[in-house]
């Protein structure tokens, strides 16, 4: 387990690259954290840090936004936030996304934790005050 401290907005593009390191072959990363914690900024960062030049969004309406990466690589962009049981991210197919190739970055995970698979590397992200985060990575 890695602790990453966040006292504002200029330490996320570390916080990133931080994570981007310790995929080590890994391709899905479960996000974990409360509302407002900073999931999609984080989200945000890492996607520009892998060179894609789309708008980066949560996708809580659509399920899943798909970035390119400047390698070509996709990058798909879940949050659940909205789903009730697991078995709607069965019904949008996830494990083609899952198994795939492409990077993975999953908002609310909890929701679909028993579906991630074995090697996800966990985010959890810890609010400490309104500029400051505790990161731990797994």
């Amino acid at each position: 387990m890695k602790e990453i401290n966040v006292n504002g907005l200029g330490d996320v593009a570390e916080a990133a690259e931080e994570i981007i390191g310790a995929l080590d072959g890994r391709n899905v990363i479960a996000f974990f954290g409360a509302m407002g914690a900073g999931k999609t900024t984080l989200i945000k960062e890492i996607c520009a840090q892998l060179g894609s030049e789309d708008v980066v969004t949560s996708p809580t309406f659509a399920l899943v936004n798909r970035y390119d990466a400047a390698d070509g690589r996709a990058i798909y962009h879940f949050d659940f936030y909205r789903i009730d049981r697991p078995e709607e991210a069965f019904d949008m197919g996830y494990e083609e996304y899952f198994y795939s190739d492409g990077l993975c970055l999953v908002e609310w995970s909890e929701k679909i934790e028993e579906l991630l698979p074995d090697d996800v590397m966990k985010v959890a992200i810890e609010v400490l005050s309104p500029t400051k985060r505790r990161i731990e990575i797994d």
